[in-house]
């Protein structure tokens, strides 16, 4: 099995550091960009056309204020914001997008699980539709029960990505919302059809290799699956940015070679 490409969550400005990390690719936040107002949009894409490095992942997709569930959603809000961050993830040639932003899909007072779940659906649907042809993968990202109410675990997300069927929504793992729900690492493998996409931290949720989180168990279980996508850190720093990136891509490339 080839070795993966790594990659970091972060501002564009912190693509420099990556680079001098070898990483192979940034995950590039989308709300800092501010993409609704049209003056942004357009140096959001003169900023992603200038990367020192590929964006081939993108995240923090929807601002705070936005709503896919409950009798507050914007329809027509939110698809017109998510057809612009598709013309940018088209221009970046991004295998992924990440829908994680919990405030979006908490359950609102009223509202049950299967009410929720229809809505959520529904959202992804559009997205689909919106993400057809783009060539990029819209992942579900469980998150745990602090953050939302609403998919907590990989099993949610594999379960409404099979609910829903279509080719551009998979789910995602995140290594240390699983840590945070005690979610067995084997569910990446048992999962692993509709695994797309990774997130990675450590220990306080800090860089990769400065904690006791269980490298071996979970790259022994993606590999196990035929894991085939991207490896992206999205934590904090134990030290400066750029010596936190670059010993945790040497520890992570070792753990996978390892594992």
């Amino acid at each position: 099995m080839t070795t993966p490409l790594f990659g970091w969550c972060g501002p564009l400005h912190h693509a420099p550091f990556m680079l001098q990390a070898g990483l192979n690719y940034i995950e590039a936040q989308l709300v800092p960009l501010g993409i609704e107002d049209d003056t942004a949009f357009a140096r959001a894409k003169s900023l992603i056309e200038a990367l020192p490095l590929p964006a081939l992942a993108f995240s923090y997709l929807f601002p705070h204020d936005f709503r896919l569930v409950g009798p507050d959603t914007d329809d027509a809000r939110n698809r017109a914001y998510f057809e612009r961050v598709v013309q940018l993830l088209a221009m970046a040639k991004a295998r992924v997008v990440v829908l994680g932003s919990g405030w979006t899909r908490n359950i609102p007072d009223g509202w049950t699980q299967r009410d929720a779940e229809d809505d959520f659906l529904r959202a992804l649907e559009w997205c689909a539709d919106a993400l057809r042809g783009c060539g990029t993968t819209l992942v579900i990202e469980p998150l745990n029960r602090k953050e939302s109410t609403l998919v907590n675990s990989v099993a949610d997300g594999a379960r409404l990505a099979r609910m829903l069927n279509r080719p551009e929504v998979r789910t995602l793992a995140d290594f240390y919302h699983m840590d945070e729900e005690a979610e067995p690492l084997s569910e990446v493998h048992a999962h692993g059809a509709w695994l797309a996409h990774v997130h990675l931290a450590d220990t306080q949720r800090l860089n990769p290799g400065t904690g006791a989180y269980d490298y071996p168990a979970l790259f022994g279980h993606l590999k196990a699956a035929g894991y085939p996508g991207l490896l992206s850190s999205e934590c904090g720093f134990k030290s400066d940015p750029l010596t936190s990136m670059r010993e945790s891509t040497a520890f992570l490339r070792r753990a996978w070679a390892e594992a």
